[in-house]
Protein backbone atom coordinates (compact mmCIF):
# COMPACT_ATOMS: atom_id res chain seq x y z
CA UNK A 1 0.00 0.00 0.00
CA UNK A 2 1.30 3.74 -0.47
CA UNK A 3 1.63 6.00 2.16
CA UNK A 4 -0.41 8.30 3.21
CA UNK A 5 -2.78 7.02 -0.22
CA UNK A 6 -5.70 9.33 1.04
CA UNK A 7 -3.91 12.24 1.30
CA UNK A 8 -2.15 11.63 -2.26
CA UNK A 9 -5.86 10.57 -3.15
CA UNK A 10 -7.68 13.50 -2.23
CA UNK A 11 -4.55 15.72 -3.46
CA UNK A 12 -5.11 14.31 -6.93
CA UNK A 13 -8.95 14.73 -7.06
CA UNK A 14 -8.44 18.70 -6.36
CA UNK A 15 -6.32 19.08 -8.87
CA UNK A 16 -8.56 17.02 -11.30
CA UNK A 17 -11.90 18.99 -10.17
CA UNK A 18 -9.81 22.31 -10.58
CA UNK A 19 -9.16 21.26 -14.68
CA UNK A 20 -12.76 20.02 -14.97
CA UNK A 21 -14.32 23.61 -13.46
CA UNK A 22 -11.35 25.42 -16.22
CA UNK A 23 -12.00 22.90 -19.11
CA UNK A 24 -16.28 23.38 -18.30
CA UNK A 25 -15.82 27.40 -18.17
CA UNK A 26 -13.76 27.68 -21.21
CA UNK A 27 -15.55 25.18 -23.39
CA UNK A 28 -19.11 26.53 -22.19
CA UNK A 29 -17.53 30.21 -22.83
CA UNK A 30 -16.65 29.69 -26.70
CA UNK A 31 -19.73 27.35 -27.24
CA UNK A 32 -21.77 30.24 -26.10
CA UNK A 33 -19.91 32.73 -27.75
CA UNK A 34 -20.07 30.93 -31.13
CA UNK A 35 -24.13 30.19 -30.82
CA UNK A 36 -23.95 33.40 -33.17
CA UNK A 37 -21.85 32.73 -35.90
CA UNK A 38 -19.31 35.79 -35.25
CA UNK A 39 -17.07 35.09 -32.09
CA UNK A 40 -14.52 37.73 -30.62
CA UNK A 41 -11.06 36.20 -30.88
CA UNK A 42 -9.71 38.13 -28.16
CA UNK A 43 -12.38 36.96 -25.59
CA UNK A 44 -11.55 33.14 -26.87
CA UNK A 45 -7.78 34.43 -26.00
CA UNK A 46 -8.40 35.80 -23.07
CA UNK A 47 -10.44 32.79 -21.61
CA UNK A 48 -7.97 29.97 -22.95
CA UNK A 49 -4.89 31.91 -21.44
CA UNK A 50 -6.47 32.23 -17.53
CA UNK A 51 -8.11 28.63 -18.29
CA UNK A 52 -4.20 27.41 -18.94
CA UNK A 53 -3.36 29.44 -16.05
CA UNK A 54 -5.67 28.31 -13.29
CA UNK A 55 -4.58 24.80 -14.44
CA UNK A 56 -0.96 25.69 -14.14
CA UNK A 57 -1.75 27.00 -10.39
CA UNK A 58 -3.52 24.53 -9.89
CA UNK A 59 -0.86 21.64 -10.67
CA UNK A 60 2.24 23.89 -8.68
CA UNK A 61 -0.25 23.76 -5.71
CA UNK A 62 -1.05 20.12 -6.17
CA UNK A 63 3.10 19.26 -6.48
CA UNK A 64 4.15 21.88 -3.13
CA UNK A 65 0.85 19.47 -1.41
CA UNK A 66 2.71 15.94 -2.68
CA UNK A 67 6.26 17.09 -1.52
CA UNK A 68 4.57 18.17 1.99
CA UNK A 69 2.60 14.62 2.24
CA UNK A 70 5.82 12.76 1.52
CA UNK A 71 7.90 14.51 3.93
CA UNK A 72 5.95 13.33 6.72
CA UNK A 73 6.79 16.58 8.89
CA UNK A 74 4.37 18.60 10.95
CA UNK A 75 3.72 21.46 9.21
CA UNK A 76 2.08 24.99 10.27
CA UNK A 77 -0.38 26.21 8.21
CA UNK A 78 0.52 29.73 7.66
CA UNK A 79 2.10 29.04 4.19
CA UNK A 80 2.53 32.49 1.98
CA UNK A 81 3.12 30.67 -0.97
CA UNK A 82 -0.30 29.11 -0.58
CA UNK A 83 -2.21 31.88 0.32
CA UNK A 84 -0.62 33.52 -2.80
CA UNK A 85 -0.84 30.28 -5.00
CA UNK A 86 -4.75 30.55 -3.56
CA UNK A 87 -5.11 34.54 -4.63
CA UNK A 88 -3.94 33.73 -8.12
CA UNK A 89 -6.55 30.88 -8.42
CA UNK A 90 -9.47 33.46 -7.40
CA UNK A 91 -8.25 35.85 -9.82
CA UNK A 92 -7.84 33.82 -12.57
CA UNK A 93 -11.20 32.67 -11.94
CA UNK A 94 -12.56 36.22 -12.26
CA UNK A 95 -10.66 36.57 -15.02
CA UNK A 96 -12.01 33.68 -17.01
CA UNK A 97 -15.75 35.10 -15.57
CA UNK A 98 -14.78 38.48 -17.28
CA UNK A 99 -13.85 37.27 -20.05
CA UNK A 100 -17.13 34.66 -20.35
CA UNK A 101 -19.32 38.00 -19.85
CA UNK A 102 -17.65 40.08 -22.29
CA UNK A 103 -17.41 36.94 -24.83
CA UNK A 104 -21.20 36.35 -24.56
CA UNK A 105 -22.09 40.02 -24.44
CA UNK A 106 -20.35 40.94 -27.60
CA UNK A 107 -21.88 38.00 -29.73
CA UNK A 108 -25.58 38.96 -28.86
Amino acid sequence: MIPHYVDHSANERTFLTWVRTSIGVVGFGIAAGRIDGNPDVWSERILLGSGAGLILLAFVRMRLLRAKIIAEEVNSDDGLLYDILFLGVVTLLFVMLGAFAFHVRSVT
